[in-house]
């Protein structure tokens, strides 16, 4: 691979690596806090509502910091991937341009009125805030998965005389159903971080005896949440997704499943070591016909393997993208056992009391990060060598007047710049914690509040 190439590849993927820590738990944070202002309204109760304001502001502090990682992503488009840009600026520039003129703002603009307006609205009002809160930050998340299912399943493109692609409908690209999988599978997985986080930080709470009120709140929404969109990542929005791979992607999930040689009723892999020099699986644990029925749903359908295609249609790195699935898969197994089993506990009455549990709740803060990083870098490995696919290749795409110097300097200072602004996420969400929600307020001080309010 061309050196320039591969620092041009990197600094990207660090870049939207990094970047993504972030709108994750603001995309999955978002219907939890509308959930948790609604309880407030509904139960007459301002604890609920001090949770909504507490989640609200690690909100804002994420949001911050996914705006300042993200505006970077955008100019390397024109500096890092100008042949990329100029060859497919003329679709996925609606998509982009939407994203920030009505998602972002109006994300944005509810934000600051979810914070800081409550004292001069009513309390549906300000509800409704959260609820625009919540929609701009899901809507901002379709638009940039519309964007990139165009590059995994191009439609509604029109091929020009001077060899780019013009939009030729909308509508096809708004409604292109890799999309909209896609976008379901994503955002129950952005879903299921806020849920963990939550619970988390209800788990620490309360193994601290410390803010119990509110651990037990942040447990009890996390832990229901989590059940439901844990279920929902696996089905039907991954089967769906994989099934999608399936029809349009064949190699991508042979290299997945690191299926070397096609054959009827073909068993998936759980766990083995792919060689690709030697095309084989060392030490696998297999479910013999499982493959098949997964993708066709017939335990003797033959399944294509890397074989069947030519060795320049490959992915260009099988074994990270067959780790970066199976880690994926993985952890959303591992995600449906704790969050089922939490919920059993929770319904018996015993989840509050049960340190191992909370221990669980706590320690796997870290796993959907990483777990929804592993989902990403499977897309997108899997995608290669296509940038877009079966329209322009990787190697085509990448600013040829842009050394691999030049590239290699400017990805260590993003490294050091994010260095410092991930210390300051860290300080910033570390305080707020230790702060917590705030003690309940006095009685006098929630009826002069609740009166001022109407």
């Amino acid at each position: 691979m061309d050196s320039a190439l591969l620092v041009h590849r990197l600094h990207f993927a660090f870049t939207i690596t990094f970047h993504y820590l972030f709108p994750q738990l603001t995309m999955g944070l978002a219907p939890l806090i509308v959930v948790l202002k609604t309880l407030s309204i509904r139960r007459n109760d301002e604890t609920y509502n001090l949770a909504a304001r507490f989640w609200a502001r690690i909100f804002g502090i994420n949001f911050v910091m996914g705006v300042v990682t993200g505006i970077p992503m955008e100019f390397q488009f024109g500096t890092n991937w100008a042949r990329f840009s100029a060859f497919s600026g003329g679709v996925i520039g609606q998509t982009l341009a939407m994203e920030g003129m009505f998602a972002f703002f109006l994300e944005s603009a509810f934000l600051g009125l979810f914070l800081y307006g409550e004292k001069r609205m009513s309390q549906w009002a300000h509800w409704w805030t959260g609820v625009a809160v919540f929609l701009g930050s899901w809507l901002s998340g379709f638009f940039i998965i519309a964007t990139d299912a165009w590059m995994q399943h191009p439609v509604g493109y029109l091929p020009t005389a001077q060899g780019d692609v013009q939009l030729g409908s909308f509508w096809a690209l708004i409604l292109n159903k890799w999309a909209w999988w896609q976008y379901a599978h994503n955002m129950s997985g952005a879903a299921i971080t806020g849920c963990f986080v939550m619970a988390s930080v209800g788990a620490f709470y309360l193994l601290l005896h410390k803010h119990e009120q509110f651990g037990r709140m942040f447990v009890q929404v996390g832990v229901i949440a989590g059940v439901v969109f844990t279920i929902l990542q696996l089905y039907p929005t991954g089967d769906a997704h994989g099934r999608l791979v399936t029809q349009y992607q064949p190699v991508t999930l042979a290299a997945m499943e690191a299926l070397f040689t096609g054959q009827p009723g073909a068993p998936l892999v759980i766990i083995g070591q792919p060689d690709v020099e030697h095309r084989t699986i060392d030490n696998p644990i297999i479910v013999p016909g499982m493959l098949s029925f997964l993708t066709y749903r017939r335990w003797g359908a033959e399944v294509k393997g890397l074989n069947a295609f030519p060795e320049d249609l490959w992915p260009t790195n099988i074994p990270l993208l067959y780790y970066s699935y199976h880690v994926m898969v993985g952890l959303g197994t591992i995600f449906i056992a704790v969050m089922v089993v939490a919920a059993y506990l929770l319904w018996r009455g015993k989840l509050f009391n049960t340190d191992w549990m909370l221990w669980i709740l706590l320690l796997g803060l870290p796993f959907p990060y990483i777990a929804n990083t592993a989902g990403w870098m499977t897309a997108e490995l899997g995608r290669q060598p296509w940038l877009v696919y079966g329209l322009m290749r990787t190697a085509d795409g990448y600013s040829k007047n842009v050394s691999a110097g030049n590239g290699l300097f400017t990805l260590i200072g993003f490294m050091g710049m994010y260095m410092v602004l991930g210390i300051l996420f860290l300080f910033l969400a570390h305080r707020e914690i230790e702060h917590g929600p705030g003690a309940q307020p006095e009685l006098s001080d929630v009826v002069v509040e609740q009166t001022s309010i109407r």
